[in-house]
Formats: C-alpha cells, structure tokens, sequence
C-alpha cells in the first residue's frame, strides 16, 4: 500500500511543467521532502496529485487510481495544505475547523474530539476561540496545518508548510506531521525550500528539476556537493552540527 507515480506529466498553457515522472513508491508510514529550484515543478506535482490540475499517467493511492475516485472519496483519502493561508473571515479558528469536518460529514461529536485532539497537540487551544481576522500569518498557517490533521486524510500533501512559520513553530509543524505518520501509517509529501528542514524532518528527499527527477533517495545520500552545484549552481555541503545531526552549510553561488 503506497503512492505510485508512473509517467506522470502536467501541462499548464503550452508549457510541460512535469514531464513524464515516475518515482519509487512511497510507503506508509513515510516522509518525503520534494525539493528543487524555483520553477521545478514542485507546487505544480503537489497540485496534480491533489486533483487541482489535470495529469496524465498513473496516479495510484493504495493501488486506487486517484482520478477515477469520487471527488468526496478524494478528499477524505487525499489532504492539501496549499501555500495560501486560510482568509481571515468572520470566523473563529474553531468555527473554521468544525466547518471543514461537517462538510466532509463527520459527526459532530467525532468532529469535536478531532479539534480538542488536534489544537492540543499542536498547543493552539488558547486560540480556539479567537477570530481569524485576529491571527498572525504563522498562527494562520498552523490553523491550516490543524485543519488538515484534523480530516486525517491517508495522504498530507504539504506545500511550502513552514512559509510564514518562525523557528519554534517549524519545529512544531514537522514534529507534528512525524506524529500523525507514525500514529496512522499515513503518507506525506512536502514540497520545501529549506534544505535543513527537509534533513530534519524526512528520510526521503525528491529533488525536481525542469520537471524531472533529478534525484531520489537519502538525504545525506543524494544531497552531495555535485548535485546541490547542478541543481541550484550553489557551492555547499551537508556537514554535522555539535549534536551529531546532518546540517547544510551553504558557501557560494558559482
């Protein structure tokens, strides 16, 4: 049981964003980060396997193909936590989250117990009853991430999670994610800029470029100082910090 992507290519415009992409499964149970220079695709693949964007080739959840799925059965399987933060309307952030659960027709009482668990972990319950208007970017982008764990979907797709997040809320956003893979042997796809958190947060690093995989593996593996100089025309290197834990140390653009 995994995400299977075979052949996969996305057009926008006359323009062949995603060209062909097959990957490895990824397995339950598992975190994967999705890096890559600006343009590479990253948002756009996160957006296709979402069924925001028309692919063609094989797009397979637990050997489902996902385009055949219901759009209600898509939903509930498949999670997005987009790169737009939630509007700042009217609503409170419990408001917002009940909403969300009702809409996909989970009980109210289910529904209650999933924000009192997820606003816990996430140490959000001091802002349950606090309009959205009244929120910081970063505290909306948790709310979002709230929402998404609270619908416990079998797949999180995340697109730059950590955008409007500060240094204690980044820890906070991928220990939580960690939390809800292990818990429910679910599957996550980041799309990430930032280099250390993906060594921090994933055993798997996808590195897209002009559409394709430029690589696949291990962090300390496929980050080498070859592909980092291809991919992004950096000098860098993976080196580790005091505690023993692998950190990127960017030199120069060449």
């Amino acid at each position: 049981m995994s995400l299977q992507l075979s052949d996969v290519s996305v057009t926008r415009g006359k323009a062949r964003i995603i060209d062909a992409l097959s990957l490895p499964p990824l397995p339950p149970g598992s975190m994967t980060a999705l890096i890559g220079p600006n343009g590479a695709g990253k948002s756009t693949l996160i957006h296709a396997i979402a069924g925001l964007l028309p692919a063609s080739g094989e797009l397979l959840l637990d050997g489902q193909p996902l385009p055949a799925l219901p759009r209600d059965e898509r939903c509930r399987r498949v999670g997005l936590l987009p790169q737009t933060l939630p509007q700042a309307a009217g609503l409170t952030v419990y408001e917002l989250l009940l909403g969300g659960l009702r809409t996909l027709g989970i009980a109210h009482g289910e529904a209650e117990t999933r924000i009192e668990d997820v606003l816990q972990r996430l140490r959000l319950t001091p802002l349950a009853l606090r309009p959205l208007a009244t929120l910081s970017g970063g505290q909306r982008q948790m709310i979002a991430l709230a929402q998404l764990l609270a619908r416990q979907p079998r797949l999180l797709l995340l697109d730059e999670p950590s955008s409007a997040l500060d240094l204690h809320w980044q820890l906070a956003m991928v220990e939580a994610i960690r939390s809800e893979v292990q818990q429910r042997q679910s599957i996550a796809l980041l799309a990430l800029h930032d280099i250390n958190l993906a060594l921090r947060s994933c055993e798997r690093v996808i590195v897209l470029a002009n559409g394709r995989c430029a690589a696949d593996g291990e962090p300390l593996t496929v980050l080498s100082p070859d592909l980092l100089a291809g991919v992004y025309g950096i000098r860098g290197q993976i080196e580790q910090c005091s505690l023993g834990r692998p950190v990127f140390v960017l030199d120069k653009l060449i």
